[in-house]
């Protein structure tokens, strides 16, 4: 069986798989359970899930790895730079009063292969980051621009590079014109667009208040002529988006960093230079924090993906019950699917819901792996 990445026209379901890493949420709800990442499997063709496919290697008891970049490249999957924190649980069972101390920034990158169940190390970024841009290419390589490079204070960074996996090498870039992190990368048009985030040009001295026009900008790399070019308002949001994924050469969002999810998906329109409401996609996806309906105590969502697949785009949603107790929760995970062609049936709310017993956070956005049987 071979393999490759995903944003293909095809919607035979029966060839994908959606990969996302999670961590424990915090102790209170999982005592005695190591906080550390893991990877799950989402399979659309089952409805199914492999809650536990693989655990990412190297971290130590309780540390875990947040803000990095997870792609799909074949039957690989890379985990690159990010942020090691360490969860504080000690006396956290039953007050839920747990933290998160920032240990290292990490220049790392692993490798996973689905196949082989193995993992491995590959060459390391030039810069350590985290909260950067990142996306894999059709021709196979991983480039990210952008980032945090320091617990300093809120500030980007304009340095980009590019990882050749055949060569094991990772090659450093132009800089942008502007620093930035919290960006969102996404191949559009054979080029690597990084779209928002807190950003600031480098070579004027700006002041413009609590909105900045650069964050609501988009640099864009042309991999023919080696260039950054500077496209302004192509968010025109001050909060930086989430997520923003291709589908058959449009571009969708859905939420930003304040909000995951707005309650509808947006469709780019690059004539125009602006976002609008697609039709009908109002959705299901619970924005409730308590379902008194239902008599569920705090049912609130706690994360949420989008997964291209075809013309699909699969929505991975989380939500956080609290038991009656107060101390101990559960994370009940659905999926929703939301046709984008045209002629599509809209919205399709997938049966039967997962429930664990732990709570849990999402720490990467969904990955798509497609199967060439």
């Amino acid at each position: 069986m071979n393999f490759s990445s995903s944003h293909d026209s095809q919607n035979d379901i029966n060839c994908y798989r959606v990969y996302v890493s999670f961590c424990g949420k915090n102790y209170s709800s999982t005592p005695n359970v190591n906080m550390s990442n893991w990877i799950s499997c989402y399979y659309p063709s089952t409805n199914s899930w492999n809650t536990h496919v693989t655990s990412i290697p190297g971290l130590l008891e309780n540390h875990v790895l947040k803000d990095f970049a997870m792609v799909i490249i074949r039957e690989e999957i890379y985990v690159i730079g990010g942020r090691q924190c360490y969860k504080d649980v000690i006396g956290s069972y039953g007050n839920n009063n747990g933290q998160e101390i920032d240990i290292e920034i990490l220049p790392s990158v692993l490798k996973y292969n689905v196949c082989s169940d193995s993992w491995t190390k590959c060459a390391p970024l030039g810069t350590p980051r985290f909260n950067f841009a990142c996306m894999a290419s059709k021709d196979g390589k991983i480039y990210v621009a952008g980032g945090q490079t320091t617990f300093d204070g809120a500030k980007g960074t304009s340095l980009a590079e590019v990882y050749d996996p055949v060569l094991d090498e990772w090659k450093q870039l132009p800089n942008m014109s502007t620093t930035r992190y919290n960006c969102v990368g996404v191949s559009w048009q054979e080029k690597f667009y990084v779209v928002g985030g807190f950003a600031k040009r480098e070579n004027i001295n700006t002041n413009q208040g609590p909105y900045t026009m650069e964050r609501s900008s988009a640099e864009v790399y042309d991999p023919e002529d080696d260039t950054w070019h500077y496209v302004a308002r192509m968010w025109d949001l001050d909060v930086p988006p989430k997520q923003i994924e291709n589908v058959e050469g449009k571009l969708f969002s859905s939420g930003d960093c304040l909000n995951t999810w707005k309650g509808h998906i947006e469709s780019y329109d690059g004539k125009h230079n602006i976002w609008y409401i697609v039709d009908g996609s109002t959705s299901p996806i619970s924005t409730l924090e308590i379902d008194k309906q239902n008599n569920w105590p705090n049912l609130e969502r706690i994360f949420c993906t989008m997964a291209p697949i075809g013309t699909k785009l699969y929505f991975l949603a989380g939500y956080r019950i609290m038991l009656e107790d107060n101390y101990t929760s559960r994370t009940r995970s659905e999926v929703h699917v939301f046709e984008t062609s045209p002629n599509g049936n809209g919205w399709r709310s997938l049966i039967e819901p997962l429930e664990e017993e732990r709570e849990k956070e999402l720490c990467s956005h969904s990955c798509v792996m497609k199967l060439d049987s």
